[in-house]
């Protein structure tokens, strides 16, 4: 077969990053354009410095795995959400810095800034989502309509509205300053796991495990666009900060790059090994990220948007291989077009070789390294879940019962859980796979803590050595940490029952004064 030719408005492979454990559920661009951020089932929050052979960070605080990752737009905090039901705010720096949030009452499964970072919208798998304050670090309202898991929460660009989506199979469009839900859309056939504004904010898309993507245009509230391009659930997507472009990836292990001036399909991409899970444009839209089950986060250099979509077809029209154009039975748009359609368009599907890109000497950050929180905002885990979910939040889960989504970043863990590759449920595997990192050292993996490239074989095994103490040292203050949770419940159980005796008390008319009461000489509230 030909070789297929190179034509410089193809998106282009830029960088590996390789430091994550387990599968990659979220990407962001910093708006300063210097970092990139991802966050995993392993429970860590990579920062990667773009510059060359710059440090990469990673964070380590949360209990379960990271399931939204979001830079503010002056690029001096970074939000997380995990299953461990916290939000964190993270400064990204080798300070290592973080705050907490108990945010919801089960998994928290995004987290967004609005565009002015004054605020924080997040949503849970409690059905409901809710607004904080970034600055006063507090609750602000609650959004509660949904009747299942709120999968994702997004504000609009002038800050006014939230789009939000779940499982019960709806996009919902809220009124920020009224709190009140001001439009529901109910067309789709499965459970809807993400959403996000245009950036103009005068239309949503939403996507989900249908393997459907729709575009609403919020000024009629109409359909305007439906794609059906992949072959499972859509897990993320990003638009191009021109609007002509969006991406999306899906448990169909591709990135498709679609042409919304144009209605169509124009990049079938195929760099990951499993599901993709996370798409995000740089800010800039020069460059975007990619990450999913494979462990990986692939940068690509955008390309296709610095010339007009013309003079992109034409080239494309001088492969020596083109694929057969998909379009007509891909494409299915709902409502009219204001462009007329393009029988010649070409879908390519280019090879994307691995680059062999330098990984990154690695920094690890966090609670057991150097890590400061509210006074009020200690981490707190749920005894028995906590626990529980720290136990499988190594496993890599693969499809739920559609098939079309990855199961344990996003599913519920009782439908089962089945790993990618033999032994990576189990704690065999999972040590298995730590030897087999150590014996990769040569060929370029990295360690963490490392802070030079090229160390003696006898200073590795003691970085090693020292890693493995530290993990050890985390273990034990979460064992301590959760013991202390059960501790802090139980006294709070016992606080609630003394204060319903006492409002017995007081309701049957007695007069008796507990010894509390007594001693200071005022009532005792209890809370």
């Amino acid at each position: 077969m030909p070789t297929m030719a190179s034509v410089l408005e193809d998106p282009t492979l830029e960088r590996h990053f390789k430091g994550h454990k387990d599968a990659v559920t979220c990407t962001d661009f910093s708006p300063n354009r210097k970092q990139l951020a991802s966050g995993s089932v392993d429970k860590t929050l990579m920062i990667w410095n773009l510059a060359p052979k710059a440090r990469a960070f990673r964070f380590v605080g949360h209990q379960d795995a990271i399931t939204g990752v979001q830079f503010s737009p002056s690029s001096n905090l970074v939000a997380t959400s995990s299953k461990d039901r916290t939000v964190r705010l993270w400064t990204p720096s080798i300070k290592g810095e973080s705050t907490v949030f108990k945010a919801h009452t089960a998994a928290v499964r995004s987290v967004a800034f609005s565009h002015d970072g004054q605020r924080l919208v997040t949503a849970s798998d409690d059905k409901s989502v809710k607004v904080w304050s970034v600055h006063r670090q507090c609750f602000v309202n609650s959004l509660s309509q949904h009747t299942n898991w709120v999968r994702c929460a997004r504000f609009s660009p002038d800050g006014r509205l939230i789009a939000s989506c779940g499982d019960d199979r709806t996009v919902r469009l809220w009124d920020t300053s009224t709190k009140h839900c001001i439009n529901c859309f109910t067309d789709y056939g499965g459970s809807e796991m993400f959403v996000d504004f245009n950036p103009s904010g005068t239309c949503i898309a939403s996507s989900g495990a249908d393997s459907s993507l729709k575009i609403w245009d919020l000024r009629t509230n109409k359909l305007i666009q439906h794609y059906q391009v992949h072959s499972a659930g859509i897990n993320s997507f990003s638009f191009h900060p021109s609007n002509n472009y969006l991406i999306s990836g899906s448990s169909d292990s591709t990135v498709k790059i679609l042409d919304l001036l144009e209605g169509r399909l124009i990049y079938t991409l195929h760099g990951h090994k499993g599901a993709v899970i996370t798409v995000a444009f740089s800010r800039a839209g020069d460059l975007f990220a990619s990450g999913g089950a494979d462990g990986q986060v692939l940068m690509w250099r955008t390309n296709f948007d610095t010339k007009s979509y013309q003079e992109v077809l034409q080239q494309h029209s001088r492969r020596s291989t083109p694929d057969p154009p998909p379009h007509v039975t891909d494409i299915r748009p709902r409502g009219p077009h204001l462009h007329h359609p393009q029988p010649t368009a070409i879908q390519i599907s280019p090879t994307v070789a691995d680059t062999q890109s330098t990984d990154p000497p690695v920094i690890e950050l966090g609670e057991a390294v150097h890590s400061t929180t509210l006074s009020s905002g200690r981490t707190h885990l749920m005894p028995t879940q906590a626990a529980a979910n720290s136990h499988h939040s190594n496993g890599l889960p693969t499809h739920h019962i559609s098939g079309s989504r990855v199961d344990g970043w996003m599913g519920d863990e009782s439908a089962g859980r089945a790993g990618v590759t033999a032994g990576s449920q189990t704690g065999a595997g999972s040590r298995g796979r730590g030897r087999r990192e150590e014996e990769e050292g040569g060929r370029g993996q990295t360690h963490p803590l490392e802070v030079l490239s090229g160390h003696p074989s006898s200073l590795d095994s003691t970085l090693r050595h020292i890693v493995q103490q530290l993990d050890i040292l985390t273990q034990t203050v979460s064992v301590l940490e959760e013991r202390l949770t059960l501790t802090e419940d139980k006294l709070k159980e016992c606080l609630v029952y003394q204060s319903q005796i006492l409002r017995d008390v007081r309701s049957s008319g007695g007069s008796q004064r507990t010894e509390s009461e007594e001693t200071d000489g005022s009532p005792v509230q209890f809370t």
